[in-house]
């Protein structure tokens, strides 16, 4: 956390003071303020805004159904309700990629993932002539989304 000393106390319960630290159920933290490791649902423990340099901003309270709706890192906006707990403050380590690799040694841990830029589709072969292969090259799967996959791939569309 930013501006945690040594030896400072944290304090986690539903009346805790505001101060940077401290954890809080959402609807006892006021609109505007900044948190961090904020619980998507009730007790799991803090899920979003946990990345070094991260934070969200409680934007609404909605007393009715007892939401809260907050503003991500990413810019969008998610209602989560109101019981789930947040970190007051931001996460330490802002700025932490923004720092020159200087040796190729540095960036030996870096990249992985599914779908690096490479300008071009890696699955192909090198020598195979431009456009040769179209759509989803050795797909994981193919056909109509089903069940669990077709809600979830509905919603975020």
């Amino acid at each position: 956390m930013h501006y945690l000393k040594r030896l400072h106390f944290l304090y986690c319960a539903k009346k805790a003071t505001l101060v940077i630290g401290n954890v809080l159920p959402l609807r006892a933290i006021p609109e505007g303020a900044v948190v961090c490791n904020v619980e998507h649902h009730v007790g799991d423990r803090g899920v979003l805004a946990r990345a070094s340099g991260d934070y969200a901003i409680v934007i609404s309270h909605n007393p009715y159904n007892d939401t809260t709706r907050i503003k991500l890192p990413s810019g969008s906006k998610k209602i989560v309700p109101s019981g789930c707990r947040a970190m007051i403050g931001q996460v330490a380590g802002g700025g932490r990629t923004e720092k020159p690799m200087l040796k190729a040694g540095n960036a030996y841990h870096n990249g992985g993932g599914n779908h690096q830029h490479i300008g071009h589709a890696s699955t192909v072969r090198h020598d195979a002539p431009p456009g040769q292969k179209v759509g989803l090259i050795a797909a994981r799967r193919t056909g109509r989304l089903r069940g669990q996959a077709a809600a979830s791939a509905a919603k975020a569309d």
